[in-house]
């Protein structure tokens, strides 16, 4: 336990400091989180029959990435990912050489990790800057809500939880720990709406909402893949919580759908 709060500690910092530092950092950072995240994934899912083709995925979703980030601060166009083209391609000329009995397989893991990782990301990012300047209280406020969910969650899981909420893929979940959660991400929205009032109190209210439901799907949805992995967790990088998607599968899920609501509103 004591462990995992040291760790969680300087977590949130290092989270705090990469969005509240500037554009720069916010942009290296969430890069290499992205990337990081990807090459946990491939890890996880490789075995002897099943063999992700790591490279040609970290090229496809780096430059995807940079590109996005070199245009969002007027360095280059966004045609600059074109180069990503290349490297998918290279994703299915590579299983040529490869001595595997699972081609399709191994191409569809790779292509899959991608999509499930840095795409996630690059919304994330582009909260940011949803006007086209960045502003760091839209990323902010996510983490505050997502952790807010997180958080209430456990306290009133652990403390009235009774009915399982999905217990075919996490039977710790509880439908009483999902509206604490739900709760408790309200009513963070609800102070940020004070702070922040690029939008209505309304609209905070439902992004958190969002956050609540469909960060729970995520980790629903990792706690599915790592059940049918046979792991307990996605990776050791952060002792005593696991791996980079341990702490990220809420936003996987929530992340693309809180960008296209703000998007929509603001």
């Amino acid at each position: 336990m004591k462990t995992r709060a040291i760790t969680g500690f300087f977590f949130v910092l290092v989270m705090l400091a990469a969005v509240l530092l500037g554009d720069y950092t916010f942009s290296v950072f969430f890069l290499l989180l992205a990337l990081f995240s990807l090459a946990e994934f491939y890890k996880m899912v490789g075995r002897e029959d099943v063999r992700p083709n790591i490279l040609a995925g970290e090229l496809v979703g780096a430059s995807v990435f940079i590109s996005l980030i070199l245009s969002t601060l007027g360095l280059t166009p966004l045609s600059l990912g074109l180069l990503a083209i290349p490297f998918l391609i290279l994703i299915y000329v590579n299983e040529l050489y490869r001595r595997s009995g699972n081609p399709i397989l191994n191409i569809g893991i790779t292509i899959f990790g991608i999509i499930y990782t840095v795409v996630p990301f690059i919304f994330f990012y582009s909260l940011g800057f949803l006007d086209g300047n960045y502003h760091y209280f839209y990323p902010l406020s996510f983490l505050l809500m997502l952790w807010a969910n997180d958080t209430g969650a456990y306290l009133v899981g652990m403390k009235f939880g009774r009915h399982k909420l999905f217990e075919r893929h996490s039977p710790k979940k509880t439908w009483e720990g999902f509206f604490g959660g739900l709760l408790l991400s309200i009513v963070v929205a609800c102070i940020l709406s004070h702070y922040f009032q690029s939008i209505s109190i309304f609209h905070w209210s439902a992004v958190a909402v969002i956050i609540a439901v469909f960060g729970t799907m995520g980790d629903l949805t990792e706690s599915m893949l790592k059940r049918s992995l046979n792991v307990k967790d996605s990776g050791s990088l952060l002792p005593g919580h696991g791996g980079l998607l341990d702490r990220f599968d809420g936003l996987l899920v929530a992340a693309p759908l809180v960008y296209v609501f703000l998007r929509l509103v603001s």
